[in-house]
């Protein structure tokens, strides 16, 4: 349906993509994961047509895209961005905007956003300003102003992030509906690479604008490559100076957290920390344990059986319990916690 041939970006001397060919196959859902900087982003603003490549070929329908047409091809594709933007009004008068300006019949508009809004659980709210909901109803809002245009293309950047876990599940679900029971082409962008592997049919890693990695999920995550590894790993990597105190390595990470680990090594360290191996309290424990943080949970991710949380202590570390000891804690964004984790967790990589 969309093929990139050789496309290179560039914003000034940065170089966000480089001879990226790719294809998109029509009605597939295809997920894009890389590390922050890959290119992600540029990418879905190419595939939308918001974004002319520096050099190669663009073609929709086997049609080359130029600036003749480009507005076009925007108009079979829509783009829900990672940071929501509401407009001022309703909930209703966000949803019908993109259809008022296609200049629909009014019944039209109204049939649609209220699909729109039952898909992504917001029936009932057509009134309420669409600036006083919670984060998690705006990015569900952004997604049913995207479902309500009933494009042929839907590009999602970061669908998932910064979610409550009643959202996620909402937009999780909808994805997948769209997929089985509709046409719609997906290509979504997300760091995640376990809902890369339950929402997608094919999946491909982008690293410094390049890619890397291409294949169906299973295949690529099942016996991860050393570079998809690499990538699956990148959560609670931290560089900084090392110096060892009575055999234990004190690294200063920034933001005034230092980790203290057990091996000595003195200068410029990199390290990893398991999210598995973080114990998550609401208050201070006793352990034997030398790393014990204070922070705010920033992020949830509903994983199912387990969730994933980011916390905020200076650094940003990713927190992994089971979804028991989430709703018995009664956390969410925002809730103060401790991390505790034993110097023996602490991997130099």
């Amino acid at each position: 349906m969309i093929e990139l041939r050789a496309v290179s970006k560039r914003y000034g001397d940065v170089e966000a993509l480089r001879g990226v060919s790719l294809e998109v196959r029509r009605g597939e859902v295809l997920t894009i994961v890389g590390p922050n900087g890959a290119g992600k982003t540029t990418l879905l603003k190419i595939l939308a047509s918001l974004e002319r490549p520096t050099s190669g070929e663009v073609y929709f329908d086997g049609v080359r895209v130029d600036e003749g047409n480009a507005a076009h091809f925007r108009r079979r594709s829509t783009m829900v961005f990672q940071k929501t933007i509401s407009l001022r009004g309703s909930v209703q008068d966000n949803v019908a905007y993109g259809l008022r300006m296609r200049a629909l019949p009014e019944a039209e508009v109204n049939q649609n956003v209220g699909e729109a809004l039952e898909l992504v659980g917001l029936r009932g709210l057509e009134r309420r300003s669409a600036r006083r909901l919670s984060g998690g109803e705006q990015q569900r809002l952004s997604l049913a102003r995207a479902l309500a245009l009933g494009c042929e293309v839907l590009l999602l950047d970061e669908p998932t992030a910064n979610l409550d876990p009643e959202s996620l599940s909402v937009v999780k679900d909808t994805i997948s509906w769209l997929s089985s029971e509709t046409e719609t082409t997906i290509v979504m962008a997300t760091h995640n690479l376990l809902q890369a592997g339950e929402l997608s049919e094919r999946l491909i890693l982008l690293d410094r604008g390049e890619i890397v990695e291409a294949g169906r999920p299973s295949a690529l995550l099942l016996r991860p490559s050393r570079v998809m590894a690499r990538f699956a790993r990148s959560e609670n990597v931290f560089t900084g100076v090392s110096r060892t105190v009575k055999g234990i390595s004190h690294i200063d990470v920034g933001g005034g957290v230092e980790v203290k680990a057990a091996f000595s090594s003195s200068g410029r360290v990199s390290v990893h920390v398991k999210p598995e191996d973080i114990i998550l309290s609401k208050g201070r424990v006793e352990s034997s344990a030398r790393n014990q943080f204070k922070g705010r949970i920033t992020a949830v991710e509903d994983l199912g059986p387990v969730v994933r949380l980011k916390v905020d202590v200076g650094r940003v570390f990713t927190v992994q319990i089971t979804r028991r000891s989430f709703s018995e804690m009664r956390l969410n964004v925002g809730s103060e916690v401790y991390l505790t984790f034993k110097a023996s967790s602490v991997q130099l990589i």
